[in-house]
C-alpha cells in the first residue's frame, strides 16, 4: 500500500469507495474491503449510507485506528443553521466520535464559500473531524476557500483517464494539496479501450488496474474505486505489485484529451 502524507495526514493512496451502495451492501463490501487490505473508506451524507458503513468498521476485527475515514456535507446542509446537526448526525449513524475527514461534497450557490468554509472549521475544532477538505470545487472555489485561512488538505473531484484535470492538479500541487479521484474508472468505460489493455497485456493487470494504478502513481493523488461486488473490490486493490514506465504514464495521459466529464449535475460550478 502507498501511503500520501499531506498537512500531519498519512492517508492510504487507494480507498474504497461506497457510492450507490445501500446500507445492507455497503456494510458487507466494507467488511469485506477491510478483510482485503483497505484502510481508506468513503461515504457521504448524500449516499444514505453512513449507517451500513458504520456498522462494517464497527464489526471488523480492524482497529478503529487503523481506518481512514470520510465523509461529506450535502449542499443543503451547508448553511450555518443545518450544518454541525448534520455532522452530527453522520458521526451517530457512523457510530464514531470523529471522522479523518470532513468534506464539503459540492459548493452550493446560496451559501456563500466563506459560510460554509466557517463551518468546516467549527467541526474541526469541536473534534467532529481529524482533517477537513472540499469536493467538486474549482480553482476559482479554492482561491476562496483558501483565503479564509482553512488548512484544507485536498479536493475530491472526477478524475479519470477521459478526463483532463490538469489546471486543477497543478493549482493543488502548487499550494500543497492532495487530489482525490472519485470516479477512477470512469464508470466503468476504461474496459475495452486498446491502450489500457495493451499496457496491461505486459503486467498481466486488466484496463481498470492499469487506470488505477496509473492515478495513485501522480504525485499527490488518491483513488476511491467503488464496487458492489468483492471479485473487482479485491481486484482493484492487486495494483502495488507492478509499475507503469515514464512512457506507459504518457500513454494514458494522452487519453486525457478526450474530456469527457460523466458528472455535471445542474447544480455543479462552471467547471475548470
Amino acid at each position: 500500500m502507498k501511503d500520501i502524507t499531506i498537512k500531519g495526514a498519512t492517508i492510504p493512496a487507494l480507498g474504497f469507495g461506497t457510492y450507490q451502495l445501500d446500507n445492507t451492501t455497503a456494510n458487507e463490501m466494507v467488511q469485506a474491503a477491510l478483510e482485503t487490505g483497505y484502510r481508506h473508506i468513503d461515504t457521504a451524507q448524500m449516499y444514505g449510507n453512513e449507517e451500513g458503513v458504520g456498522k462494517a468498521i464497527n464489526a471488523s476485527a480492524v482497529n478503529r485506528e487503523e481506518v481512514f475515514l470520510t465523509t461529506k456535507v450535502l449542499p443543503s446542509n451547508l448553511g450555518r443553521q443545518t450544518f454541525l446537526p448534520s455532522v452530527e448526525e453522520s458521526l451517530r449513524k457512523l457510530k464514531v466520535d470523529a471522522v479523518d475527514l470532513l468534506l464539503i461534497h459540492w459548493p452550493n450557490s446560496d451559501v456563500p464559500v466563506e459560510e460554509y468554509i466557517g463551518e468546516l472549521v467549527k467541526a474541526q475544532e469541536k473534534g467532529y473531524t481529524k482533517h477537513i477538505g472540499v469536493s467538486n470545487h474549482t480553482t476559482a472555489l479554492l482561491n476562496k476557500v483558501l483565503a479564509t485561512g482553512a488548512n484544507i488538505i485536498t479536493n475530491q473531484v472526477e478524475y479519470h483517464p477521459f478526463l483532463n484535470q490538469d489546471k486543477l492538479y497543478n493549482y493543488l500541487r502548487q499550494h500543497d494539496l492532495s487530489l482525490t479521484a472519485y470516479s477512477p474508472i470512469a464508470q466503468g468505460q476504461v474496459m475495452g479501450n486498446e491502450t489500457l489493455k495493451s499496457i496491461g497485456g505486459k503486467y498481466g493487470k486488466s484496463e481498470v488496474q492499469v487506470t488505477l494504478r496509473w492515478l495513485i502513481q501522480q504525485d499527490g493523488v488518491m483513488a476511491i474505486p467503488k464496487s458492489g461486488k468483492e471479485s473487482h473490490m479485491k481486484s482493484n486493490f492487486d495494483i502495488f505489485d507492478f509499475e507503469l514506465t515514464q512512457d506507459e504514464v504518457q500513454q494514458v495521459n494522452k487519453l486525457t484529451q478526450q474530456n469527457n466529464r460523466l458528472i455535471n449535475p445542474s447544480f455543479a460550478p462552471d467547471w475548470d
